[in-house]
């Protein structure tokens, strides 16, 4: 098992901590001194803003926007701190967003990330060592000029090795890991229904990481015609993905994490599996992202393409993002690379709860035992995924 340790250039965990602290209130979860550690933010939606399987001096794995955070202003439109795992809503566009007011076009001009999910903070209902329980009450309107009223509850729980273990069936082994689990849920408070007729809300989880040029994203799917399955990959999100930056082999989707080229694909519920991830080969970091994936019944999923659209409920199970230049010498908005989950349209009756539960996972570990990890999440090894798009 090896101790990783930062590169020079990076910040440490505890280097992080210490930066949140000093501008906004900060709860770290951790068990043991040096072990695995989770920072979460209330004020930002009780976003996991990083974590470490090293305790203060170990690697940090989420990306933080340092300038935006440091300013302690808000700006128009979206707040982009950044964080590896934040609490989100869809749909974004389409007839049912409720990132568009009703009659407005679905321009960047117009689009305006709703405050319960940009600039609100939730409340701490209970804290331990190693968990933390955030509720907050609101209210939106979508395009339809639908209003949802709603109340968040949001857990984060820091994981044992038990867990991991019993989460991802894995045998044994010695390995370095930090994880966690968000239970999400959403629960209609209003006195009408949810209808699919005046659209429905989505839980939308985002994880914001740090890009590398041997960064690569890792997605099983699920087999299958065309003709029974749909297509395998959506990549037509910003324009079709280059193929330098994107393969699709032996059940597998390889997708480049480097921050160079702005780009998102996603895929639908025919073709998701319950696991997304990456492998960071410069840092020798394997990520997992796993999700409590419905039945293969359910199929209504909202989708956020930025239009009127003639199925509203075909969206995406699961994306990835990687940023990059809006326009050829524009600034990015990081860079970094996203993995992103979201649950079914949610046609909750009034009083009614829906949940998605998410979580997380960064190993470092030796050679063999990365190898044995990502074999058995993702049917391929870390030299397969750092070669798979060469």
């Amino acid at each position: 098992m090896t101790d990783q340790q930062p590169a020079t250039n990076e910040r440490t965990f505890g280097d992080d901590v210490e930066f949140l602290r000093t501008h906004v209130e900060t709860i770290v979860l951790q068990d043991s001194e040096g072990g695995p550690a989770v920072a979460v933010v209330p004020a930002y939606q009780g976003r996991v803003m990083t974590s470490t399987a090293g305790g203060s001096r170990g690697i940090s794995y989420g990306w933080m926007n340092y300038e935006q955070i440091a300013s302690g202003e808000t700006v128009p439109q979206i707040n982009v701190y950044g964080g590896e795992e934040r609490f989100w809503l869809g749909p974004e566009g389409g007839q049912y967003s409720i990132f568009f007011k009703p009659g407005s076009t679905f321009d960047f001009a117009e689009w305006q990330t709703p405050a319960v999910i940009d600039t609100d903070r939730f409340a701490v209902a209970q804290v331990s060592e190693t968990s933390v329980a955030f509720r907050h009450e609101a209210e939106v309107t979508n395009y339809s000029d639908t209003t949802f009223s709603f109340r968040v509850e949001r857990d984060v729980e820091l994981l044992a090795v038990e867990a991991i273990r019993a989460e991802l069936d894995l045998a044994g082994g010695d390995f370095r890991a930090a994880a966690y689990r968000t239970t999400n849920r959403l629960t209609n408070i209003g006195s009408q229904d949810w209808t699919k007729e005046s659209g429905l809300l989505s839980i939308w989880m985002l994880g914001m990481y740090k890009h590398g040029p041997n960064t690569t994203i890792v997605i099983p799917f699920n087999a299958g015609e065309e003709s029974t399955h749909g297509e395998i990959v959506n990549d037509d999100y910003f324009g079709q993905v280059p193929a330098e930056r994107l393969r699709v082999a032996d059940g597998v989707i390889y997708f480049s994490g480097d921050g160079q080229f702005r780009s998102k694909i996603g895929l639908s519920p025919a073709r998701s599996t319950p696991v997304c991830g990456s492998y960071d080969a410069a840092r020798q970091v394997l990520t997992v992202v796993k999700y409590n994936q419905p039945d293969a019944s359910v199929r209504d999923y909202v989708n956020s393409k930025w239009a009127l659209q003639d199925e509203p409920y075909a969206g995406d199970v699961i994306n990835a993002y990687n940023d990059g230049p809006a326009a050829p010498g524009a600034k990015p908005l990081g860079p970094f690379y996203e993995l992103e989950t979201s649950s079914p349209a949610l046609a909750l009756a009034a009083g009614e709860s829906g949940q998605h539960v998410q979580s997380t996972f960064h190993f470092e570990s030796d050679a063999a035992e990365l190898d044995a990890i990502a074999r058995k999440v993702f049917g391929v090894s870390p030299k397969a995924i750092e070669a798979g798009l060469k």
